[in-house]
């Protein structure tokens, strides 16, 4: 069984905790969905810097606003998207990046049904983008909740760690 987990909660506290189990459990099922699993390495309460050389964004609307951002590296998200699609692809290609809006898409419209009866819940979501490449940085406005999760996949063939590391940042504004 394909899951996502959150291995201690003690160092999880600056965060809150009803988006952090949304974010931990929305990942567990779409990742199952790829027929992988990652487990949840690290959560913070500040915006991370994006590793990953593709990133999929989704803007959120209602009574709260924001963005969700997933960034994964180039490996693990084409082992996801090759799960999802049960195709191999084996290289970035057009239909692995519409495989990332895809999983982003997934993953999001996990995180808003979780929040549904939440204070955090909002009404809508955008369509994905997907930015490929690494070195951007994102500017953020004042007062907003951050919830930042990492997460490293269970890829027995991947060598380096950055191979392996996956993150959803929330960046919430409630209005």
């Amino acid at each position: 069984m394909a899951t996502a987990e959150i291995t201690t909660s003690a160092g999880f506290t600056c965060t809150d905790p009803v988006l952090t189990q949304a974010v931990v459990e929305s990942v567990a099922a779409a990742l199952t969905m790829c027929n992988t699993s990652a487990r949840c390495v690290g959560v913070a309460g500040v915006p991370m810097g994006e590793k990953g050389l593709v990133t999929g964004i989704i803007g959120v609307h209602g009574k709260v606003s924001g963005f969700i951002t997933i960034n994964m590296s180039e490996r693990m998200v084409i082992k996801a998207v090759e799960g999802l699609l049960q195709d191999e692809f084996g290289k970035l290609t057009s239909q692995v990046v519409d495989g990332a809006g895809e999983i982003t898409n997934i993953i999001c419209g996990g995180i808003k049904s979780k929040l549904a009866k939440t204070p955090w819940a909002f009404q809508g979501i955008t369509v994905p983008s997907v930015i490929i490449g690494e070195g951007y940085r994102m500017a953020f406005a004042r007062g907003l909740e951050f919830v930042s999760a990492t997460f490293e996949h269970n890829d027995p063939d991947a060598v380096m760690l950055e191979d392996r590391l996956m993150s959803v940042s929330m960046s919430f504004l409630r209005l």
